[in-house]
């Protein structure tokens, strides 16, 4: 009876620790939204006050003068290419690790595993000079190549822990079979592998979309310009417009919100694969 009443008391407070993060985490959105439908004016009066009127006007401006239109479509290409590259390649990495044991596999696997440890400012730099000196700054390319170097390590790290718990037997069939390697990587590995890719697609796709600081110092050109650095464009000098701000920064958040709803299931279903593969 007493452990019966510690546990309703423990789960009580798990739920009310739940509830308030909760809080932290919707209130600020439902803050935004309503601050974007608000008039500059009014947002400076009082930060907190509901809209005395509905300003949609907020969102086609912010839409037309932020050419936001353009940013998205930018946006998705770094975020795609860069996606689908990343996780073909740490897929590939991590079945050689994983099935072709050699003696240097294991000092390749922990130097892609260092990578973790790199900050982006760290090389940011030396990055920027490269680029200039191989002529891919300001295009790109010159995006897309250091999403798929600095998405790598993570998305080896989740392949390698996945592939581990896939039975060799199954590679060793399809090797009696007379299957080459690279048949066996895309009629069996792929396909036994889509709950740890559909988690390294979502994860990587997330981190690309966000992404700011590479676009921000690697590009010039605005038509090469992505989302989140085309929202932060109204936030620079004394033309600020909080209204206009906020609501570029709900046509920005609303993808992601979107995106993280309908493929919740599969972050889940991918970790919980990944765990229990390990």
């Amino acid at each position: 009876m007493l452990s019966a009443r510690i546990s309703g008391r423990i789960k009580f407070f798990f739920y009310l620790f739940l509830f308030f993060f909760s809080l932290l985490t919707v209130v600020p959105l439902l803050w935004l939204l309503i601050s974007s439908l608000k008039p500059h004016k009014q947002i400076i009066q009082n930060i907190f006050s509901l809209p005395t009127e509905w300003y949609f006007n907020n969102f086609l401006l912010a839409w037309e003068l932020g050419n936001l239109g353009l940013y998205i479509v930018n946006s998705i290409l770094y975020t795609l290419i860069s996606s689908l590259i990343t996780v073909y390649l740490a897929l590939s990495i991590a079945y050689a690790f994983t099935k072709f044991p050699y003696r240097i596999s294991g000092y390749i696997n922990a130097f892609f595993m260092l990578g973790l440890l790199i900050t982006v400012h760290a090389v940011l730099i030396p990055l920027f000079l490269l680029e200039v000196n191989l002529g891919i700054d300001n295009t790109y390319l010159g995006v897309i190549l250091p999403y798929i170097a600095f998405g790598l390590p993570f998305l080896i790290y989740l392949a390698t822990s996945y592939l581990k718990g896939l039975p060799d037997s199954i590679i060793e069939s399809a090797r009696l079979d007379g299957a080459g390697q690279i048949k066996i990587f895309h009629s069996i590995i792929i396909p036994l592998s889509m709950p740890i890719i559909s988690t390294m697609l979502i994860f990587s796709m997330l981190g690309n979309w966000n992404e700011f600081i590479f676009v921000f110092v690697l590009t010039s050109d605005e038509s090469l310009r992505s989302l989140p650095v085309g929202i932060n464009a109204f936030a620079g000098g004394m033309a600020r417009n909080y209204g206009l701000l906020f609501a570029a920064l709900v046509i920005g958040i609303i993808p992601m919100l979107l995106f993280y709803v309908f493929f919740y299931n599969k972050i889940v279903e991918g970790v919980s694969a990944g765990a229990l593969k390990e």
